[in-house]
């Protein structure tokens, strides 16, 4: 019946002038398609598109049998190499700009099967924008923000193993994408500079929408990956467009970026991909100094360090971390901390140290934080860690702080260090190192780290004014340690009575298990309000709560025979030692 009613349509064809069929014969003429194919005989559908007398028809009306071909070639059935001929045949006859259209739509219409279909579907569209001759900029950019756009629904892989397994088929879609730029950028890079600017701004627009998603995404894993592939085609095309590497990160051009869709995001990537991953670091020229590419770097590594998602995270901390690598110890101004994209990312540092959950990060983190103090100049070491002091309000980054005063100390006094670290510099950060942030209120067990540096600081200066000269005024390192050592003595007092009261309840909780059961079952049990590295301990188990007292206690006695220590060399009673 179906092969009745596209004869009956090829008649009427032939009798048309001019081949102008009413709304009711194209209806008939894709009902009949539509049937055949559904009843999967695609093959007799393309013996139909094939015969020469039916090249006008088909020319005409063909584009209307595209969504049943895609629909069929989906399910792959036993028709399926018969319909993916036929899709040739059409994008090879049917008007370029309408199979642009439905084969957009068709792009769009499987959210199921988004791979399948780019991978059936690329190629056709490749071909019918070939056929568009000049001025092709246009269909090439809508096409392309299409195919983006569903391939940014992809899950990204994050391990090697479900990169190779390719799932969800993002690899084979970057493979498509390239696949379908090739000839495009062929074109373009054998044109002059002026010759179709429309399909080069898109061709960079792609590449930049690239490197944003999936590439900043992606976990890299060398040369066997196809995403790795993927980048570094990439950053081939970029040069082939007129674009250069070099110019793109240091001197980008706004307008143009703002045509690529680029805020930042993809340079940032790009720089990853040159400085950490080294993907066509030949590109880079090597006259621009370690210093130049770092300040170059800032703006992208704050960006990354600013995100929320872990793999701009770690891009972030790896791109910065490269950058100082090729930094001289020592060598960063003071003058770098007053520009906005330098005093940004130690915020952004302590940030990932002390707040973000994963263990991995904090632990990247600490070590750019360490390798970024290590650069500065003698007087940047001292301006930053007098901020920090007076900014970080986290005793963990106070207690860093101060290790590292006493580590530039050090080699002060022993000849290799600065003057920044030594007489009145050294003393104005004493005054910061050696206080309690709330006095005798100063809850020890949270501040414990600050705490627990600061004492092996002011032993270790005693000692070396003891043993090998003064590296700062004698009366007044005396005068400030007596006045930290007596808020100190008062605030373990009240401290170790506090806590030493907790663990006696605890232990009478313990002995009334039942008595304790019914109290808190009237709501007579009081929660307490101790809070323990950001956890409040009547979150806590019984046993736990126990520990974590108990541990406070010893605690207070380290600290405490740190502060007889300190006494007796003050007092001179004992020999030094460092």
């Amino acid at each position: 019946m179906a092969e009745n009613d596209l004869t009956e349509v090829v008649q009427r064809w032939q009798r048309t002038p001019e081949g102008e069929f009413k709304e009711e014969d194209r209806e008939l003429f894709i009902n009949a398609g539509r049937t055949i194919v559904a009843q999967g005989d695609g093959g007799k559908l393309l013996d139909f598109f094939r015969e020469q007398r039916n090249q006008g028809i088909v020319k005409s009306m063909g584009c209307g049998l595209m969504a049943p071909l895609v629909d069929e070639a989906l399910k792959r059935r036993k028709s399926l190499v018969d319909c993916r001929a036929a899709i040739h045949h059409l994008v090879q006859t049917c008007r370029p700009a309408d199979l642009q259209d439905v084969l957009l739509e068709q792009v769009k219409s499987h959210p199921e099967a988004i791979s399948d279909t780019i991978m059936l579907l690329v190629p056709a569209l490749q071909t019918a924008l070939l056929r568009l001759g000049d001025r092709k900029g246009p269909s090439v950019g809508a096409t392309l923000e299409v195919l983006q756009t569903q391939v940014a629904k992809l899950p990204v892989p994050y391990t090697p193993r479900q990169e190779r397994e390719d799932a969800y088929g993002l690899g084979r879609c970057c493979g498509a994408l390239l696949d379908f730029v090739r000839p495009f950028v062929a074109e373009v890079q054998g044109s002059n500079a002026t010759a179709d600017g429309r399909l080069r701004t898109e061709l960079l627009k792609f590449c930049m929408l690239s490197l944003r998603d999936p590439l900043l995404q992606a976990h890299l894993d060398g040369p066997q990956s196809s995403l790795w592939n993927f980048a570094t085609q990439i950053t081939i095309i970029l040069p082939a467009i007129q674009h250069p590497l070099p110019k793109l990160l240091l001197c980008p051009t706004p307008r143009k970026m703002e045509q690529s869709g680029d805020r930042g995001e993809s340079r940032a990537c790009l720089a990853y991909l040159l400085f950490v991953q080294l993907i066509a670091m030949e590109m880079f020229p090597a006259v621009f100094s370690p210093v130049f590419v770092l300040q170059c770097n800032m703006d992208y590594i704050n960006l990354l360090l600013s995100s929320k998602e872990e793999p701009w995270l770690m891009k972030g901390l790896e791109l910065y971390e490269k950058s100082l690598e090729r930094v001289e110890d020592g060598s960063l101004p003071v003058a770098l901390l007053e520009l906005q994209s330098f005093s940004r990312v130690p915020q952004n540092l302590v940030e990932i140290m002390t707040v973000c959950p994963m263990e991995h990060l904090k632990t990247k983190g600490l070590a750019v934080f360490q390798l970024f103090t290590d650069k500065l100049s003698g007087e940047a070491k001292h301006k930053f860690f007098r901020c920090m002091l007076k900014t970080s309000h986290h005793a963990g980054v106070d207690g860093h702080i101060i290790k590292n005063i006493k580590k530039q100390v050090d080699l002060t006094r022993k000849a290799a260090g600065s003057v920044w670290f030594s007489g009145s510099h050294l003393l104005s950060l004493l005054q910061l190192a050696l206080c309690l942030p709330q006095g005798a209120e100063t809850d020890l067990l949270n501040g414990m780290d600050r705490v627990i540096e600061s004492l092996n600081l002011l032993r270790f200066l005693l000692i070396v004014q003891k043993g090998h000269g003064s590296i700062v005024d004698a009366s007044e390192l005396h005068a400030l340690a007596e006045r930290y050592l007596k808020t100190l003595r008062a605030c373990l007092c009240m401290s170790r009575s506090y806590y030493s009261s907790e663990v006696k309840g605890i232990r009478e909780d313990h002995k009334n298990k039942a008595k304790e059961a019914r109290e808190a079952q009237r709501g007579k049990n009081p929660a307490r309000d101790i809070t323990v590295k950001n956890e409040k301990l009547s979150s806590m188990s019984p046993e736990v709560q126990h520990q974590v007292l108990q541990s406070a206690l010893v605690t207070f006695d380290l600290m405490e025979s740190l502060v007889v220590r300190i006494e007796e060399l003050m007092e001179g009673s004992c020999t030094p030692e460092i």
